[in-house]
């Protein structure tokens, strides 16, 4: 019969790729069992996992199997998504545990396609995902959702999300007709935007992907402001005039006390479809550059690929599209990661005191 510190000992052995710490440390093993031979042990990820519990589960076996007087090892795996700690003073919205914001210094980089990949691909991980089309004036996610509908309201003051492919979904773009330009000054579209995201009745989510327009204007400034933001993800292109803009975007975010889960390179690399050939058409390693500069994480690079343009123009993106093949996989990695850096970050507890209120009477 092995001991419960020689399982703990095997444990430490494994670290976890995507929280970058062993499982005791990183405080995921919540129990440990020991029943003569058979050992089973609980985890609770952060993190949702679905893509990834059978290569922890196969690798845990293994490591607990070859000890000493252990024949069966269970792993139960239960993965836990908790709220985390925001901007201070700025209150919650409802139905929603963590919004992640999706940013680009400038347009062009292929941010609205990661961030529609990226929700989807949370939501194949098992989590409840919503995304929000911040994007006022060139609202892309209906078209990139397949969806042609208008939201319904129930009381004539909230709205209903829009829902496809297992995710829930709001964008100006559901209420005006696509070809329709929209003419605002800036404090309407922060307006607009807020009420967007505060009169959608989302429902009991893990996360909320919030797809910015370019830049770092009004719309990003409510954001930071108004909008409880638990961390924002950066997306470039490798070239250096977009590295340059994508490290405003992120020296945003850091002013406002935002923090950074990381990275994404986007058209790192095309890849000839007649012959195979690699070229690295926009420049090479510019994103894992910034990120080690601005000492954030790399989450991950994709490819120039005609396939993500068209199954996203077509309204099936990737992650639903082909959802065993490479670019599918690639973005659910960075799903995974997403959500561990996020894990790692201070819960939020502003719910669990009661507020306090001094009256003078």
């Amino acid at each position: 019969m092995a001991e419960q510190s020689q399982i703990e000992s095997a444990l430490k052995e494994y670290i976890d790729p995507y929280l970058q710490k062993d499982l005791l440390s990183a405080k995921v093993v919540k129990n440990i069992q020991i029943d003569d031979k058979t050992v089973t042990i609980d985890l609770t990820f952060g993190y949702p996992t679905k893509g990834y519990n059978e290569t922890v589960t196969s690798q845990l076996k293994a490591k607990v199997g070859a000890l000493d007087g252990v024949e069966t090892v269970n792993i139960k795996i239960n993965p836990k998504i908790v709220a985390h700690a925001t901007q201070k003073g700025v209150n919650p919205i409802k139905g929603v545990k963590n919004i992640i914001a999706v940013a680009s210094g400038k347009g062009g980089v292929g941010k609205s396609t990661t961030a529609v990949n990226l929700a989807l691909a949370l939501s194949a991980e098992g989590a409840n995902v919503g995304i929000l089309d911040a994007d006022m004036y060139g609202p892309s996610q209906p078209r990139m959702l397949g969806v042609n509908q208008k939201p319904e309201s129930k009381d004539g003051k909230s709205l209903e999300p829009i829902r496809n492919y297992d995710i829930q979904a709001m964008s100006i773009g559901f209420l005006i007709e696509e070809d329709t330009p929209m003419i605002w000054r800036g404090p309407m579209v922060t307006q607009a935007l807020e009420q967007l995201l505060k009169d959608t009745l989302w429902d009991n989510l893990d996360y909320l992907i919030v797809d910015l327009p370019p830049g770092t204007g009004d719309t990003q400034l409510t954001l930071a402001q108004k909008i409880p933001v638990s961390g924002a993800v950066i997306i470039t292109t490798p070239q250096d005039i977009a590295l340059l803009d994508a490290r405003k975007g992120l020296k945003m975010f850091e002013k406002v006390n935002v923090p950074i889960l990381g990275v994404v390179e986007n058209m790192s690399i095309h890849i000839c479809s007649k012959c195979g050939h690699e070229e690295h058409i926009f420049g090479q390693g510019g994103g894992l550059r910034m990120a080690e500069e601005s000492d954030v994480d790399f989450l991950g690079a994709l490819p120039l690929d005609m396939s993500i343009r068209k199954n996203t123009d077509e309204g099936h993106p990737c992650v639903v599209a082909e959802p065993d093949g490479r670019i599918a996989q690639i973005y659910r990695e960075i799903a995974r990661r997403v959500g561990a850096k996020l894990s790692l970050q201070a819960k939020d507890y502003t719910t669990k005191f009661p507020s306090i209120k001094v009256m003078n009477n």
